[in-house]
């Protein structure tokens, strides 16, 4: 809708001028105008018909961009990480866009990871109210047992949390070397839900790859490859997430 108002640190930074917090700087130190007038109130809100100047220069709205990624192993699911670790961003090359990933994929996992410059698509995808559900493939340590195995669907509590999984299918038991690989589909997922949902039933992750989000795959990427989703994904996405409200 083109009245629709957003915060004004939010179009700064949807602009991909700056990060949200340096723009928050710009409006206070008195560095942006709205229309010709200067504002200084953080609270202020703009629609796309306003023109938001940044030291006298107009700002240019940036175009919403959608990529899915193969994430490896040992990259951080950041825009940047202040002990000098690898991160997502890292592997974008040729996007001047300012994106950031959709949901976390954490430091020893791979597979499949959204990244977007578009606020509104992202936390919908991210509410666990909307149950998008993701795949994965895990390699656990031991045989687990099938009483155990129910209790991945009952769940389990961990720091608070409850932590469990929508379905379940064994894929693999290798009872030489004392291991399993299982099929998982999560709807929320918490901090390092599945390593620890299987550490706290005593079989610890081995190897982690989410292989499908919703009803997108990795298909032919390669760890470290990426490419732009397809306007048809996009919407089908969206109605995804419509469908689940």
């Amino acid at each position: 809708m083109a009245n629709k108002k957003e915060r004004l640190q939010k179009v700064i930074a949807q602009s991909g001028l700056t990060s949200r917090r340096k723009a928050e700087k710009l409006i206070t130190d008195g560095k942006v105008k709205v229309n010709n007038r200067l504002v200084t109130e953080l609270g202020t809100r703009v629609s796309l018909t306003d023109e938001v100047t940044v030291d006298g220069i107009p700002l240019e709205k940036e175009r919403k961009v959608y990529f899915v990624l193969y994430k490896p192993r040992e990259y951080i699911t950041a825009v940047s990480d202040d002990r000098g670790r690898k991160t997502v961003i890292d592997l974008m090359n040729n996007v001047p866009e300012r994106i950031y990933p959709v949901g976390r994929l954490d430091y020893q996992s791979s597979g499949i990871l959204l990244l977007t410059n578009d606020g509104s698509f992202a936390h919908k995808l991210m509410h666990p109210k909307f149950e998008v559900g993701k795949q994965y493939i895990v390699k656990i340590e031991g045989i687990m047992p099938k009483e155990k195995q129910m209790q991945l669907l009952d769940g389990v509590r961990d720091e608070n949390d409850l932590l469990k999984v929508s379905r379940y299918n064994v894929k693999q038991v290798d009872r030489k070397k004392r291991n399993m690989i299982l099929e998982v589909t999560l709807h929320e997922g918490k901090n390092r839900h599945l390593r620890r949902l299987f550490a706290a039933l005593g079989h610890p992750v081995d190897k982690l790859k989410r292989e499908k989000y919703g009803f997108l795959s990795l298909g032919n990427l390669q760890p470290g490859e990426y490419r732009a989703l397809t306007r048809k994904e996009v919407h089908d996405l969206l109605n995804l997430v419509d469908k689940n409200k």
